[in-house]
């Protein structure tokens, strides 16, 4: 079986619009949450958000090109082109035909579909754009990665919620392995904070409604948490058969060992109680990657910091690992749930814990859950050996997704 190596990382972020400082950003425990800006929020239920600051997609992108694209094909390709960037492909020189392209959203271009709907509600049809599908159709960002590097191999996009990006990054392995590709760029993307989008999740009271202290909003694990943070942005990741790697003189930053993935055929937006397809998606990336739970040493959980997710997750958590010490941290704690990008992001932050043998901290979590009742780093950062580690991520529906980065041993 061909071995999967990490080359290159991208992220676009609320706390940081490159990997240098996303990664300074999680390990200093700052948060990327604050109040709405793109739109009036006196008549929704919630009011923050994790926006991207201080974000301009120059040089990627000229200002022509932006206005054609909705924002969530312009972070897919702004965090693509800083993983293309460090993973030092010569484009000139690779096979274009063995390149491809995977990646998850999922809402895909929701910002334009409101304004477009806003258009032909005020103005009648004939004003909508031209641009109006190819904008907002959830795999065209995966096209636009495609067209700008000329990749010409396997072009897909998954959505399966907030388990997308994850998915996606477990398929592309896996059409690596198969030998349909040798070089894909995958990970997940996401632009969703509309009205919509917070109204309805707002409404469902699925987010939290700290609006007057937006920065201790998302607090996976504690007592206290009362709801996810909505947030945006992309993780990008390219991957390369060992050998491909190898032959071209990349530097390799991890291995990605295993992927496993179920569904808890339970119910539309709950988990299956105590964990049990959660459970059952992290021993297969586990065993996928032919290792055993004795070797996994960290876990960025998908910790979203509501009542339902995080104590079931725990319990999943607690039940496959048993007595073997395993140190977990939500990263969503500072970013919010970027929802089908989640697992892009947060592939990149397990990358970062393995090359810089550190994990990022769960902050806000100060009062101890009796349902939740593992090692969850509170707080502040922590060295420790991490040679294996687990990237989950679920989704409404059911959807479990989990990999297994490993560290790179030649």
């Amino acid at each position: 079986m061909r071995k999967v190596v990490v080359t290159g990382l991208g992220v676009l972020a609320p706390n940081g619009n490159n990997v240098n400082s996303f990664w300074s950003a999680l390990i200093a425990g700052q948060s990327g949450i604050g109040p709405i800006s793109y739109f009036d929020t006196d008549d929704l239920r919630v009011s923050i958000a994790g926006e991207l600051s201080n974000f301009t997609p120059e040089p990627v992108l000229t200002p022509k090109e932006v206005r054609k694209l909705d924002p969530f094909s312009v972070y897919a390709l702004v965090a693509g082109q800083e993983a293309i960037d460090q993973s030092g492909l010569d484009l000139t020189s690779i096979d274009l035909d063995r390149a491809g392209v995977i990646i998850g959203s999922g809402v895909g271009g929701i910002q334009t579909l409101e304004d477009q709907h806003g258009i032909i509600m005020n103005k009648g049809g004939r004003r909508v754009s031209p641009q109006f599908v190819p904008r907002m159709i959830a795999n065209i960002a995966g096209g636009h990665l495609s067209i700008r590097w000329g990749f010409r191999g396997p072009n897909q996009t998954v959505i399966s919620a907030c388990a997308s990006a994850t998915d996606a990054i477990g398929m592309a392995l896996r059409l690596i392995r198969y030998g349909d590709a040798d070089i894909m760029i995958t990970g997940g993307t996401e632009a969703s904070i509309t009205p919509l989008t917070i109204a309805g999740f707002g409404n469902m009271r699925a987010l939290s409604q700290r609006n007057d202290d937006p920065q201790r909003a998302s607090r996976p694990f504690d007592l206290d948490r009362d709801g996810f943070v909505l947030g945006e942005g992309a993780g990008m990741i390219v991957i390369e058969s060992e050998e491909h790697a190898l032959n071209r003189g990349a530097t390799i930053l991890a291995e990605l060992a295993g992927y496993g993935a179920t569904d808890d055929a339970f119910h539309v937006t709950q988990p299956a109680p105590g964990g049990a397809g959660a459970e059952k998606a992290m021993n297969r990336a586990i065993e996928d990657a032919e290792l055993t739970i004795t070797d996994i040493q960290y876990i960025n959980a998908h910790g979203t910091s509501t009542p339902f997710n995080d104590k079931n997750e725990s319990a999943a958590i607690k039940s496959l690992f048993g007595s073997h010490p395993i140190k977990v941290s939500s990263t969503k704690s500072m970013t919010g749930h970027l929802l089908g990008a989640a697992g892009g992001i947060e592939a990149v932050a397990t990358v970062k814990s393995i090359l810089e043998q550190m994990a990022p901290p769960t902050i806000n979590q100060e009062t101890t859950d009796p349902e939740c009742e593992l090692d969850y780093i509170p707080n502040q950062s922590q060295s420790f050996t991490i040679n294996a580690a687990l990237s989950n991520t679920f989704g409404f529906g059911g959807h479990n997704a989990v990999i297994c980065l490993k560290k790179y041993s030649g």
